[in-house]
């Protein structure tokens, strides 16, 4: 069986009425947050940053907490899995721009949510990195929900 493929991207935060929001995408009836597949010779954080701003239109990210980072089991039959690094963003203006590949977005909405509301939208594997990422925001910087 082939090596699984990695997929990078990120947990995007905004800390708005002094609550954080995080971002989750929707395609199709799954939440996700940000990220694609790692190029050829491409480094797995700027891929991630690649990934993000094409398909969020986010850029500025500020990665607050370093850039420690979190990996998925493989999924999608052992052909996949992600790792995550935890960013946050100076704003929450985003834009679902048209995949030139697809010639639609890759996703149906996004939505800034708290840090309960993505935890009943999100799948197992996608509440382990939530999980992380909310533990790491409480031992480093302080955060309310």
């Amino acid at each position: 069986m082939a090596r699984p493929k990695l997929s990078a991207g990120a947990v995007i935060v905004h800390r708005q009425d002094n609550q954080w929001r995080f971002l989750l995408l929707r395609a199709f009836q799954y939440w996700d947050f940000p990220k694609g597949m790692v190029e050829p010779g491409e480094e797995p954080l700027a891929g991630a940053l690649r990934e993000v701003e094409e398909e969020t239109t986010l850029t500025g990210l500020v990665f607050s907490w370093g850039q420690a980072n979190i990996e998925t089991a493989p999924y999608n039959h052992g052909k996949k899995y992600a790792r995550y690094y935890l960013a946050e963003s100076p704003t929450m203006k985003v834009m679902l721009p048209v995949s030139p590949l697809l010639g639609r977005p890759e996703h149906n909405e996004y939505r800034w949510v708290s840090y309960s509301e993505a935890e009943s939208l999100v799948t197992l594997r996608v509440r382990r990195v939530l999980e992380w990422a909310w533990k790491r925001m409480q031992e480093e910087k302080g955060a309310g929900n």
